[in-house]
């Protein structure tokens, strides 16, 4: 059985930096072009910063030129999306167990994946675990 999830914010406190509070709690954004994972595409999977639960496969993550990790679709029940302004092309991404908040997806942008979504990810919020972390 998984560990209860923080009750309050200063138990998110005790266990997020003050950046990943900042994003994962208080809706903030990394800045562009800075965080860990934005020129990363080893293979393996990124997952909420906050609770440890998968959210993206390395397999969606592609270069945008955003300055923000970016993938195409995330892992199934892993994110929850709400409709922003933009008519419905911009859907703010949070995690589904703890509802942390991981960025932005956008629809409608042309690129040539799969979905012609792109899911803008801060950094802060995620963490990796490679492909031969198990090994």
């Amino acid at each position: 059985m998984a560990a209860p999830l923080p009750a309050n914010d200063d138990e998110w406190r005790a266990i997020l930096s003050p950046d990943q509070f900042k994003v994962l709690r208080e809706r903030a954004t990394d800045k562009r072009g800075k965080g860990e994972f934005v020129k990363k595409f080893d293979e393996g999977t990124y997952s909420c910063a906050g609770c440890g639960s998968a959210i993206y496969k390395s397999t969606t993550k592609f270069d945008s030129g955003c300055g923000w990790p970016a993938f195409f679709d995330a892992i199934p029940g892993a994110i929850k999306q709400t409709p922003e302004g933009m008519g419905g092309r911009r859907m703010e991404i949070t995690c589904a167990v703890c509802d942390g908040h991981l960025g932005h997806c956008f629809k409608g942008e042309g690129y040539s994946t799969p979905t012609d979504q792109r899911h803008c990810v801060n950094s802060v919020a995620l963490k990796f675990a490679g492909a031969d972390s198990s090994k």
